[in-house]
């Protein structure tokens, strides 16, 4: 029986083998490699050699590429040909030159770089190509003297074999140029492209191969050879993960946030090594490993899948591209968009997606790549800030195929900030023989998606009940600002209005406000007759006006905004005082704390009285976040006074590990926590959670994933180490990212430090 199963185990080994061996040989015929050699600049020197015609007699050469460290790079640097001066005369076609020559296997398509000549009598400086059949064919020549540095580009199709820079006397071979003034030819600061059609070799055998049933740890022999630049990575993989990674020395240096080679073959052609494997890290059963190999040219190659068994346990053009919700203005920034995958027909299937975010003044994410078979989604995009920006997707199969000419685009309109209202000035008082004004305006605009609608409500102080203005948004234009046009309801009766002005733009931001734009109370008064008065038994002393001041304070912080901790109280503090700055002891407070939409709690009222010199201070319990109003309802002849509404926002509360602390580069470590809930229900889907790592050069935290939470606020994720050498210490932390209904801001938890070697 034993038997039995483990010739099945072996069968679907070998099956599996097969099925990566068709598709990694149908990678290998997508593309054909290239790379970039710098020579004579940037602290590099030149791979190339120097030759006279002549026999060294009537030419000579100088290079000087590499200034001492510290200095400037190009100062000075040159490759020169010269003319031996007063040597008389050199015969027609005779030349020296500077020659790089490609590598078997290998052939030179593109050269950029920067050249300047003196010449005299028939000398010319031309620069070429050595072609296959072993002559000379020039791209750019120079005849007259021109000493200025100037900038070269040049492709080669189909590529060749060598580039030469000639200083020639380009008169037949019967004539001679004469050499009474010396000539010279110079380059330098050349980039060299050359073409790799050669896929490298790689080969995996002995240790876990040998074999039967394996446990602890094991290792594999691994080999492998190239042609043309030569190797630069080797790769061990069990089951599709990569366990080793292995550098291979060459000669290459980092110029502009990219690797060059320095020499025209950069790396060895031939490489071998030992790997060790780790079979506990794998479940028990048949599993897979190959070996593969990159050349510095970015062709790769892999070995056949070997099949083994473990045991270490007694008897685990995108179509239709839509948003999600419509592309309606939004203020949640989270957007999912859509597509249909063109038919691929015998090619390999879509293997992700690339997709970029570009928007006003320039502003571009950068390329981003979305890997996953048959992927349609884009989940979670979000916008950088407030405005239109639009989202460009195109599409990348399993063979690495992707053309950027394909892009189709959506737009992104997201609008979080409330628009701007504000009423405008006019007389707030007038006589008791006359009538309110019949319309009261205010100025209303919005810089993104644009106000659409408003109302105006009023109530008369002393009363609770605000009633509504019949009102009209009217629209302004490029001198003059949209107005709320509300009318007046006639005549009312003496006594103090308060008026109300609420906007909604069209991505769902309200603004309300009951000011002017000078920053006083939008109040209209109406005196009382003297007749009524009286027949009331005496005249009513004007009431005095009050001004009340408030703010919230945690630790060091105040104002009217302060961001607190999950689960710290905060303090309200203020004064009451008379318009001589006089402070009002003895005076009683309304406190009103409206809790953030998706937050269990209730608005809550509370009351504080004024201290001597009419000071209050009111603590605030831990809680979401919310927003607290003051008033002052007015009584022994003194007017009410309201402070407008003070933004406690509390950061979201957060667990986070990271197991295990020490790992090697290709092991996955296993990220966990839970999202404290207090007070308020999780999202629907769980709540949206970041990981984030933090960049020490730029002194950033960047992204590393996005997931969500469960129902009870936990969540997991993995991620896999692959491209780190050396040590490195990476802080990790989760973030808890704000979303519609949610009632906290954005929290980190503490960071956790993660050792990595590879």
């Amino acid at each position: 029986m034993s038997r039995t199963r483990s010739g099945l185990a072996r069968i679907a080994v070998l099956g599996l083998a097969l099925a990566l061996a068709l598709l990694l040989l149908g990678a290998r015929e997508a593309r054909a490699g290239k790379y970039a050699v710098a020579q004579c600049g940037w602290y590099v020197g030149a791979d190339a050699s120097w030759a006279d015609t002549t026999g060294g007699a009537k030419f000579h050469q100088a290079g000087w590429c590499v200034p001492p460290v510290g200095q400037d790079p190009f100062n000075g640097v040159h490759l020169k040909s010269f003319t031996r001066e007063n040597q008389g005369t050199v015969s027609g076609t005779r030349f020296a030159r500077w020659r790089w020559e490609a590598p078997p296997g290998t052939a030179i398509s593109q050269v950029r770089g920067t050249w300047w000549h003196a010449l005299h009598d028939g000398m010319e400086h031309r620069l070429g190509v050595g072609t296959w059949g072993g002559g000379f064919d020039a791209f750019a020549s120079a005849s007259a003297t021109d000493t200025a540095l100037r900038d070269f580009v040049a492709g080669f199709n189909p590529p060749q074999p060598a580039l030469e820079s000639r200083l020639l006397c380009a008169r037949a071979e019967s004539k001679w140029c004469s050499l009474d003034r010396g000539s010279w030819t110079g380059v330098r600061a050349l980039t060299i492209t050359l073409q790799d059609d050669h896929w490298p070799v790689a080969h995996l055998e002995g240790g876990v191969l040998g074999g039967g049933w394996r446990r602890g740890t094991q290792s594999a022999t691994f080999w492998g050879q190239d042609t043309g630049a030569g190797l630069r990575f080797s790769e061990l993989y069990v089951d599709g993960g990569r366990v080793n990674l292995t550098e291979h020395g060459c000669a290459k240096a980092l110029i502009g946030s990219e690797w060059r080679a320095t020499a025209m073959r950069p790396c060895n052609g031939h490489i071998s090594g030992t790997a060790p494997i780790e079979t506990t890290r794998f479940n028990d059963g048949p599993h897979s490993i190959h070996h593969c190999i990159a050349d510095f040219a970015g062709n790769s190659a892999c070995s056949q899948q070997h099949g083994f068994l473990v045991d270490n346990n007694p008897p685990a053009h995108p179509r239709k591209l839509t948003l999600a919700s419509g592309e309606a203005w939004r203020r949640v920034n989270d957007f999912d968009a859509v597509w249909a995958n063109p038919d691929q027909g015998a090619a390999s299937r879509i293997g992700g997606a690339y997709w970029r975010i570009a928007g006003p003044a320039g502003y571009d994410s950068g390329v981003r790549y979305a890997a996953g078979r048959d992927r349609a989604t884009l989940e979670n995009v979000a916008a950088p800030r407030s405005g239109v920006f639009t989202l460009h997707v195109w599409l990348r199969d399993e063979a690495g195929n992707d053309a950027p000419g394909t892009v189709v685009d959506v737009p992104l309109r997201f609008d979080d900030i409330a628009p701007g209202v504000a009423f405008q000035r006019m007389p707030d008082t007038v006589g008791a023989d006359e009538a309110l004004p019949e319309v009261v305006r205010a100025e209303v605009n919005d810089a993104h998606s644009g106000v659409e609608s408003g109302q105006v409500h009023f109530r008369r102080i002393g009363t609770e009940e605000w009633t509504e203005l019949p009102t009209k948004l009217e629209a302004g234009s490029e001198a003059e600002a949209a107005q709320l046009i509300a009318r007046v309801p006639g005549p009312l009766p003496a006594g103090t209005y308060l008026f109300r002005a609420e906007v909604r733009d069209r991505a769902g931001n309200v603004a309300v406000t009951t000011r002017r734009a000078d920053g006083t109370e939008m109040s209209l008064r109406r005196k009382v007759a003297v007749v009524e008065a009286r027949k009331a038994g005496a005249a009513a002393p004007p009431r005095a006006k009050t001004r009340l001041f408030a703010r919230l304070r945690w630790r060091g912080r105040s104002g009217p905004t302060v961001t607190v901790p999950f689960g710290a109280p905060a303090v309200l503090s203020g004064r009451l005082v008379d318009a001589e700055g006089v402070g009002l002891g003895g005076h009683e407070l309304r406190v009103v704390s409206r809790p953030s939409r998706g937050a269990l709690a209730r608005s809550r009222v509370r009351s504080v009285s004024t201290g001597q010199r009419g000071r209050f201070r009111l603590p605030l319990p831990a809680g979401p976040s919310r927003r607290v109003t003051v008033n002052y309802r007015g009584d022994g002849g003194l007017e009410p006074s309201r402070r407008p509404a003070l933004a406690l926002r509390v950061e979201s509360g957060l667990s986070f590990q990271a197991t295990p602390r020490v790992l090697r580069t290709g092991e996955v470590v296993r990220l966990r926590g839970r999202v404290r809930t207090a007070g308020a229900p999780l999202p629907r889907r769980g709540k949206l959670v970041a990981v984030q790592y933090y960049e020490t050069a730029a002194r950033r935290w960047r992204p590393v994933l996005v997931t969500r939470s469960d129902h009870d606020g936990r969540f997991r994720a993995r991620y896999r180490f692959r491209y780190v050498s050396g040590a490195a210490s990476i802080r990790l932390r989760a973030v808890a990212l704000a979303e519609e209904r949610w009632p906290y801001a954005p929290g980190a938890s503490r960071p956790v430090a993660v050792e990595v070697s590879g």
